[in-house]
């Protein structure tokens, strides 16, 4: 294939895939970090992040991960309906009650990167 027949293929391609902020919609908002709990902790920790999990309104998807080169650090991957449904996560009270029984378990944070989820398995576009 040439490269104008590819072009003109991935455009067609392209015109088919609707994202959420061209049609006027709320993106989606991921958001994905690394924490490193305290010492000996990471299980506990790893408990409180995920209890109550499946009642945060707007939250497509929150994954708790081990990471198997670190005993002591957890992945944590999030996509919502939009950031505003994220920010409002952090004032319900099973959030407020996990980040208070959370906070002196962790040692601290190594990276936090915000994204813009597409769509994806278990993900539908908007």
């Amino acid at each position: 294939m040439d490269r104008r027949s590819f072009i003109t293929l991935l455009g067609a391609g392209a015109s088919v895939l609707v994202l959420p902020d061209l049609n006027g919609a709320t993106s989606m908002y991921g958001l994905i970090g690394r924490m490193r709990a305290i010492p000996g902790q990471r299980a506990a920790l790893a408990s409180i992040l995920l209890e109550g999990t499946a009642a945060m309104p707007g939250c497509l998807t929150y994954v708790i991960a081990e990471d198997p080169a670190d005993e002591d650090a957890l992945w944590v991957t999030e996509v919502w309906d939009s950031a505003a449904s994220h920010q409002g996560s952090l004032a319900l009270p099973a959030v407020k009650d996990a980040i208070a029984r959370g906070r002196p378990l962790i040692a601290g944070f190594d990276s936090r990167t915000e994204t813009r989820p597409l769509g994806g398995h278990g993900l539908a576009t908007a």
